[in-house]
């Protein structure tokens, strides 16, 4: 079908939605709606098929491609890449705001599931850093990126620096793995172990290490690593 007004009626995703609401649209009638037209032989629901099926078959699986990659996409412009990629923050920010209505800065549940969807379509690793105060209230946060196999897991310096500047006396720290998989590595559990005893002789508590995968994680501290 190359139009949506060749689709029947009642699976319309505009009128289903009317008819039945949002939640009776399956994924691809979902992504149709955010991206309105479809292009030329394709309508909008066959475009969101497309794309769902470029991210690997799965909606998860969209967040990881970039620009360039949805431009490959046929039927996929600029200003529809440009959606895409929006529609994807969006849903970081939107979990990420559900998660900071109730900070819980001492909990590795909590802060894994407030940085799950921005972490674990990451396509290669990345630190998050936490700077908290006595009381656990978040200062600051900062981003690293681990550009290879011979970088250094934490650059112990950069982080203890960052503390001081803001002031901070807590230091938390998560990384994702992009298999998949949280199971801490040999160079995870040394580079934590190094990065406790620095923090120690600066004065600043290493709260936790976690490393988040899809939709699991494990916490260092949990597991004795981290005292």
């Amino acid at each position: 079908m190359s139009t949506i007004k060749e689709i029947p009626m009642d699976f319309r995703p505009y009128e289903k939605v009317l008819k039945h609401g949002a939640r009776a649209l399956d994924d691809s009638e979902l992504l149709a709606v955010i991206l309105r037209t479809g292009t030329r032989g394709m309508n909008s629901v066959e475009l969101a098929r497309n794309l769902i099926a470029a991210g690997g078959g799965t909606l998860s699986g969209i967040r990881k491609l970039s620009y360039r990659d949805l431009l490959k996409i046929q039927g996929i412009g600029k200003v529809k890449a440009i959606q895409i990629l929006c529609l994807c923050t969006l849903i970081i920010r939107f979990s990420a705001a559900y998660f900071s209505e109730k900070e819980a800065y001492d909990s590795p549940e909590w802060i894994a599931n407030r940085y799950m969807e921005e972490l674990r379509s990451e396509p290669q690793e990345k630190v998050k850093v936490l700077y908290l105060n006595t009381k656990l209230a978040l200062i600051a946060e900062d981003d690293l990126t681990k550009g290879s196999a011979e970088a250094s897991m934490f650059p112990v310096r950069e982080l203890l620096s960052g503390a001081f500047r803001c002031n901070a006396s807590r230091l938390l720290v998560l990384h994702n793995h992009p298999s998949g998989d949280p199971e801490p590595s040999e160079e995870d559990l040394s580079a934590t172990r190094l990065l406790c005893e620095a923090a120690k002789l600066s004065g600043i508590r290493l709260l936790d290490h976690i490393i988040v995968g899809d939709r699991r994680f494990i916490s260092l501290r949990d597991l004795g690593i981290i005292t």
